[in-house]
């Protein structure tokens, strides 16, 4: 091995130790950059029309810049924040309501749909030939355990977060740190990015873009989406007098994401259980509404804010949000969506850069290639 060779192999051995380095370094705020930088792609627009009307040049177009930058990152992150903390707060007493209001239902009805769980277990331990007995797992007393254990539980969550409010706290400075300095220098720092990574010009541009369309397309086409279809499930909720009309909410928030199913998983078994109770009117005309002002809501503004600019089946983005989710927690409702198109974005780059065409390498039904 010749003395090239040595430099070359040292070189590359360092240059991998540091970058590992910067990895290590830079991993704790990962959640702070990804979401600063999502809040950034959402509020920029805005941002930069404010912007256009200020001085360009000179020391006081530089302060009113940097005033502006500051309020937009406090403002923009205090009012999700304010929003999270106001559903938090109210989650925990609905949902703590919602599990007392249902073990004394449980309680005072001790033969609700005793006869008809007594129906599905004879059929079960029928069709089992008397290997499952349904009977002899007294469910409605592990309900009961287990509804139990849930207050506890919840108690349990929320003293653990007012004992990480300190580290809150400071993710919080950080975000607004971080989301004023894009503000600020934002085109400086993703041409540092373009720099530092060893791809065409002409595909960094091109990610970029992509990024910033699947960060705005995810949010009006789903996550927006879902946000009307939870607000209006709200109102409904609270008009009906459903309890825990929060709580069901943010459930059918993220159940309007699972294909065909969607929000009726939470509004329909809700109408059944209101007529099941004796609500016979009420549970037809709830039933009635949701269809109409919650799922349908969802065929209707989907596709408006969308216009095909994902051109991913929803099964593909429900299992790309479930999968990211379980990998990266919160940060995979975005993340997994966003991993899967972007791969698929560098792969038809690929499919470019060396002359590929996919289309000629279908097969009719004969086997013959088109």
């Amino acid at each position: 091995m010749d003395g090239k060779n040595i430099q070359t192999g040292f070189f590359f051995l360092v240059f991998l130790l540091l970058f590992v380095g910067v990895i290590r370094i830079f991993t704790s705020f990962f959640t702070v950059f990804l979401w600063a930088t999502l809040l950034y792609i959402l509020v920029s627009p805005l941002y930069a029309t404010v912007i256009k009307k200020l001085p360009a040049n000179g020391r006081l177009g530089a302060l009113l810049r940097s005033i502006v930058a500051a309020l937009f990152a406090i403002l923009t992150v205090l009012l999700i924040i304010s929003l999270i903390v106001w559903i938090g707060i109210q989650l925990y007493h609905q949902m703590y309501g919602l599990i007392k209001d249902v073990r004394m239902y449980l309680a005072n009805h001790p033969d609700f749909l005793s006869d008809e769980f007594g129906q599905f277990s004879a059929l079960i331990k029928e069709v089992t030939l008397g290997q499952i007995d349904l009977d002899k797992l007294n469910i409605k007393n592990q309900v009961l355990s287990l509804l139990g254990n849930s207050s506890q539980r919840l108690l349990q969550y929320s003293t653990s977060l007012l004992k990480n409010l300190g580290a809150f706290l400071a993710g919080l400075a950080f975000l607004v740190f971080t989301l004023f300095f894009f503000f600020i220098d934002g085109a400086y720092l993703f041409n540092l990015l373009i720099k530092v990574i060893p791809i065409k010009k002409d595909y960094i541009m091109q990610l970029a873009a992509k990024f910033r369309e699947i960060t705005q397309n995810l949010f009006m086409g789903y996550i927006l989406v879902a946000l009307v279809q939870a607000c209006i499930a709200f109102i409904l909720f609270s008009i009906f007098r459903v309890q825990g009309a929060l709580v069901f909410s943010i459930i059918l928030f993220f159940c309007t994401f699972i294909p065909i199913i969607g929000a009726g998983a939470i509004w329909g078994p809700i109408g059944i259980f209101k007529i099941v109770t004796g609500d016979l009117i009420g549970g037809i005309v709830f039933l009635i509404l949701s269809g109409l002002l919650i799922s349908t809501l969802d065929n209707l503004l989907r596709p408006l804010f969308l216009n095909d600019r994902i051109n991913l089946h929803p099964l593909i983005i429900f299992f790309a949000i479930l999968g990211g989710v379980g990998v990266f927690g919160l940060n995979g409702l975005v993340l997994g969506p966003m991993i899967v198109i972007l791969f698929l974005t560098v792969l038809d780059l690929f499919f470019v850069e060396h002359g590929i065409n996919p289309e000629r390498n279908e097969t009719n039904s004969t086997g013959v290639s088109k």
